[in-house]
Formats: C-alpha cells, sequence, structure tokens
C-alpha cells in the first residue's frame, strides 16, 4: 500500500501518453506486480479512492479524482527563497480550479504580442467564459469587424474600446457593432 502513490503516478503518466488505462494485465507489467491478485487488490483499492471506474464493458476509466493534483500546504514567495511541504494539504484538478461553467468554456490559443503588459504571451491558452456582456476592465475576446481579438475592455468618451497591453499597438475604436464573445477568466501556459 505505501507503494499506491508511486503506482498512481505511473498511471497517469501512462494515461497521459495514450489517453487510456493499461489492461489489468498491462498494470501488472508496467508496475512489476507479479500476482493477477496484487493487481486486482491494487485496482480495487483504486477503486474504493474513486480514481479509477469500470466502464459497462468492463476497462477501466480515469475519474475525476485520478486527475487532481496536490496542491501545497503554503504560499511559494516570489521573493526570498522559503521551504514548503508538498505533502499533504489538498488536491484539486485544474478544471475545478479554472473552470466554473463547462458548458461555456472555450480555450482560446492566443496569438500575438498585444497582451504582454498583462501577462499574456503568444502560446498561452487563455480560458474563455462565453457570455454576450462584459465590464470595463474585464479582458474579452471580441469580435470586430468579423474578427475575434483578445483585448482589454475600456470606456472612452461614453464608447466601448478595446485597449491592448502593449504600447506598440493602438486602442481599437470600433466604428461598427462590437461584439463581446467572451470573458477570459483564466490563462494557461506551459513552461517547458
Amino acid at each position: 500500500m505505501s507503494n499506491d502513490r508511486s503506482y498512481l503516478a505511473a498511471l497517469q503518466d501512462y494515461y497521459a501518453r495514450h489517453r487510456v488505462l493499461p489492461s489489468y494485465a498491462s498494470i501488472g507489467s508496467l508496475l512489476g506486480l507479479r500476482s493477477k491478485s496484487s493487481v486486482a487488490a491494487l485496482v480495487a483499492r483504486f477503486k474504493l479512492a474513486g480514481l479509477i471506474e469500470s466502464t459497462p464493458d468492463r476497462r477501466l476509466a480515469p475519474t475525476r479524482r485520478f486527475f487532481e493534483r496536490p496542491v501545497a500546504d503554503a504560499f511559494v514567495p516570489a521573493g526570498l527563497p522559503s521551504l514548503i511541504d508538498d505533502s499533504a494539504g489538498d488536491a484539486l484538478t485544474i478544471d475545478d480550479y479554472l473552470i466554473e461553467h463547462p458548458s461555456r468554456t472555450v480555450l482560446v490559443r492566443v496569438k500575438g504580442d498585444s497582451m504582454i503588459e498583462a501577462g499574456i504571451f503568444d502560446g498561452d491558452l487563455a480560458v474563455v467564459e462565453k457570455r454576450g456582456a462584459a465590464k470595463r476592465g474585464d479582458v474579452v475576446v471580441a469580435i470586430v469587424d468579423n474578427q475575434f481579438t483578445l483585448k482589454r475592455l475600456d470606456l472612452e468618451r461614453g464608447r466601448f474600446v478595446l485597449r491592448p497591453e502593449n504600447k506598440a499597438y493602438p486602442v481599437i475604436r470600433p466604428e461598427g457593432a462590437l461584439e463581446i464573445f467572451g470573458v477570459m477568466v483564466g490563462l494557461v501556459r506551459k513552461t517547458a
């Protein structure tokens, strides 16, 4: 049982590579478990913990808990180094953290550098909640002249404008209609 954490990590890595959980026989090979009973006991423990489940056709499938990642008990200071304990604490899925309304949420890949001063870079994934209304200061995906853009919504002389967060770009002052596609509620960046 003390190895369950490393077994789970190996299964998570396997799932990330193949998008499916291995069969019982493959679990044994993957984890170095020699007997069918030890594989069955491990699967039973993971089912009991709510990490995996059986599908109607008796295949193994991950549950939401399978995708939880540990959250360290302490914050990491951006200043001087300090010790943190990542052994215990809560766990969450990225979806639970970033997405409040799954049916209205899309990921939008950012292209360009017009929002770099807001910390939004080329290649980032903006987590956007689709809604037709936004308030001043929101970062929005807007439709201007039948084209999408990601900018900060602002007010200028009683009219909405789209303000880039890079001084090299001009403010967009729509002459026609300005339609809000959605409001950015989070950001995902892969650094490695």
